[in-house]
């Protein structure tokens, strides 16, 4: 929107030539949303203890977390701003594939703010009844699988994925693309949620892993770097780094309010539209399956709640008697309860994730 606009001035201003470098906008998109973060913080911050939108902290969880109670939540309004206004304002709006990004974080990012809605404003103790959250996945998910199977901009691969560290293969999921689309949304937007319960945590992991999606949109929208990688060349991608370089712009400016002690949460408004636009991400660059190594740590997390779920429910059937597998899942409350600090388990779920980042990037050269 303002590029065009900026263009028509460039023979005569030849700073405006800048607007023409992809390179030049995922730097500027990540610049101004930070700076967005950090002027409206504070301003929704202020909102939302003015009318008492606090954290509802559960009982049964660590006893640490009690003096959280009354923490500012439903933040995420702060991260899709300042995400989605660099991007309205950098990116190609003609771009099929920003258009499906930008869909999916907003769709999600409306049931986030619902279910927060209800919760924390009407004090509906579950929020939006469950199936309907899952509806509105499957709904989403179906939305998406259908433009991408239909449209030109992924001819000759649309129900297409690659596999990481094996060179020049794809896989076809056929008639089960939808399918997969949808587990992949439903999956990481839920992961992510799951995640988001120390402060700090969910959204350092989250810049980390838009980090490494900038860089591949970039490398596959360029036909020479990924001829280079052996990456699949996906022509339109380049233009998903503007938006991929905004969140991670976006999540920074959020961590500087959300680091320990926060003084505000993201809320099921972020975690929901953060989770998702990571999995879209992950199918429109074909990378859906590299997603379960960049967002490694959203995956251990999700796996201890089922195991502990699974083998409550197990040890209930043979026993009688329901026994945990750890003391609290999802897996850094267990470590809470181990006696290590929150800032510890945090930094250290981080080092994770960027050690999990770099092994993403590296599987396109160890094949």
């Amino acid at each position: 929107m303002l590029t065009r606009y900026f263009l028509q001035f460039k023979d005569s201003i030849s700073i405006f030539n800048l607007f023409e470098y992809l390179t030049f906008k995922i730097a500027l998109s990540a610049i101004t949303a930070l700076l967005i973060s950090f002027i409206i913080g504070p301003i929704v911050i202020k909102k939302l203890k003015k009318y008492q939108i606090g954290e509802e902290i559960r009982t049964n969880g660590p006893k640490s977390h009690l003096v959280k109670k009354g923490t500012p939540t439903m933040g995420g309004v702060i991260i899709i701003f300042a995400s989605l206004l660099p991007t309205l304002f950098f990116s190609d709006l003609n771009n099929t594939m920003v258009i499906i990004v930008l869909l999916s974080t907003f769709w999600m990012g409306a049931i986030g703010f619902i279910d927060d809605y209800l919760k924390i404003i009407i004090k509906t103790k579950s929020g939006m009844i469950a199936r309907y959250k899952l509806l509105g996945q499957i709904i989403l998910g179906g939305i998406i699988a259908y433009i991408i199977i239909n449209s030109n901009d992924f001819s000759g691969f649309n129900t297409k994925t690659t596999v990481p560290f094996f060179k020049n293969f794809e896989f076809d999921f056929g008639l089960f693309y939808p399918i997969m689309v949808i587990i992949v949304l439903t999956g990481s937007s839920n992961s992510v949620n799951l995640t988001d319960g120390l402060d700090g945590l969910a959204i350092g992991l989250l810049a980390i892993c838009f980090t490494v999606f900038t860089a591949i949109s970039y490398i596959s929208g360029r036909i020479d770097f990924s001829d280079y990688l052996n990456i699949l060349y996906l022509p339109s991608a380049g233009e998903l780094s503007i938006f991929s370089s905004a969140v991670v712009g976006a999540c920074l400016g959020f961590l500087w309010f959300n680091a320990s002690p926060a003084e505000i949460f993201m809320g099921d408004t972020g975690s929901l539209s953060l989770g998702a636009a990571l999995g879209t991400m992950s199918i429109l660059l074909k990378k859906e399956l590299l997603l379960f190594i960049i967002g490694g740590v959203f995956v251990i997390e999700t796996l201890s709640v089922i195991i502990q779920v699974s083998y409550f429910r197990y040890t209930k059937y043979r026993h009688g008697k329901g026994e945990r597998f750890f003391k609290m899942a999802p897996i850094h409350h267990h470590f809470e309860l181990s006696g290590i600090q929150e800032s510890k388990i945090v930094i250290r779920f981080w080092i994770i994730g960027i050690l999990l980042a770099l092994l993403s990037l590296a599987t396109f050269k160890v094949r």
